[in-house]
């Protein structure tokens, strides 16, 4: 089922007549694909768990329309919609067992959708066997790891087989091992059941390794649509740019000069085709060639040996912190030196204006 969202704005108004209300989704358009498993990517405050909640319908958009398909859902309950929803808490009964609990959904259809008992203990079953806990039926929630209690709201969730599957943070109340392993079951089961699916993170490493498409927001409006490698390879602005990557990219302060693009006094790029101007300068970490000869001198602070590569920590004085370069180990870096000379790669280079902070291209 493709989703498709036509200006939507929402307004929650103040606490009192004198208060301005708060807007915090703004004239969003999107269309997201059939059967596809897409990010809603961005800081805490921007907006998109809220789109999710006008999604599902437990939010009324100020403006605005929703579509399932060709079905405009917008005034339709949420009931009615054909949703699944996983919370980021869980949100299981403690007094039922797993069983009872995925059956719950099943259980409250009425009319012609009504199923025999036959049909909703087939149904669980089926749903416990796709996130693999089917082995855990008869055990209640307080009985089960974090990690478990999460597959049982996924399979509450798919039990009703929605149109679309909508998941708000679900993997916030994990550790680290075990959400990586669960992120790649959600991944998992949304390729074996082909429903389309909409994941809230504010987790970019999470977004980037699980998403066939992110949408990254920031105060209600989005910023821009993409695959993940295209959007962390091609970002259309500086905010993109800094929200996507692990490290970070490394952020200058520099000009564009008669072709040449400046960092402090040091010429470290040609790029034709732009005026001159101050700018900002993005760096990706493995955007950097250690080179004796190299354009862009900094005073190196250490490296840290990782194994399969080397992170050199370095600082200049137009950085707005400590500058992060990967390299490979075969590089041989001299730790006793005081300054380490750099090369930057055009495609991992991008400037940025410094006034509205949107992308220059160079060529």
């Amino acid at each position: 089922m493709n989703v498709k969202i036509e200006n939507l704005t929402k307004v929650f108004p103040g606490r009192d007549k004198k208060s301005a209300g708060v807007t915090a989704v703004k004239d969003f358009n999107l269309e997201l694909p059939d059967g596809k498993l897409v990010c809603l990517l961005g800081p805490s405050g921007c907006g998109k768990s809220t789109l999710l909640y006008m999604i599902c319908g437990l939010e009324s958009p100020t403006e605005g329309k929703i579509y399932f398909g060709d079905q405009d859902v917008t005034d339709i309950p949420s009931e009615k919609r054909g949703v699944g929803l996983v919370f980021q808490n869980y949100a299981l009964y403690p007094h039922l067992t797993v069983k009872q609990i995925i059956k719950f959904p099943l259980e409250n259809l009425k009319g012609e959708e009504k199923l025999s008992k036959e049909e909703m203990d087939k149904r669980a079953l089926e749903a416990a066997k796709l996130v693999q806990i089917d082995g855990l039926m008869d055990r209640k929630p307080g009985y089960m790891s974090g990690g478990q209690q999460q597959r049982v709201a996924i399979a509450r969730a798919i039990v009703k087989r929605p149109k679309v599957l909508l998941m708000d943070e679900p993997l916030s109340n994990l550790d680290a091992r075990l959400r990586l392993h669960t992120r790649e079951e959600i991944r998992r089961i949304q390729k074996d059941t082909g429903i389309t699916t909409i994941f809230v993170t504010h987790d970019q490493e999470e977004a980037m390794s699980i998403s066939d498409l992110i949408v990254v927001m920031k105060d209600g409006v989005l910023h821009q649509i993409g695959k993940p490698q295209d959007v962390y390879d091609d970002p259309v602005n500086l905010f993109v740019a800094e929200f996507l990557g692990t490290p970070e990219i490394n952020v200058f302060e520099g000009k564009v000069k008669d072709g040449g693009l400046y960092i402090g006094e040091q010429r470290v790029l040609e790029v034709k085709g732009v005026d001159d101007q101050d700018v900002w300068i993005g760096v990706r970490p493995e955007g950097f060639e250690v080179d004796p000869d190299g354009k862009f001198t900094c005073e190196l602070s250490g490296i840290n040996i990782m194994g399969r590569d080397i992170t050199v920590l370095s600082k200049h004085d137009a950085a707005k912190a400590v500058i992060r370069s990967i390299v490979s180990a075969e590089t041989k870096v001299d730790t006793e030196a005081k300054t380490i000379n750099l090369n930057l790669k055009p495609y991992k280079t991008f400037i940025f204006s410094k006034e509205t902070e949107e992308r220059i291209r160079f060529t």
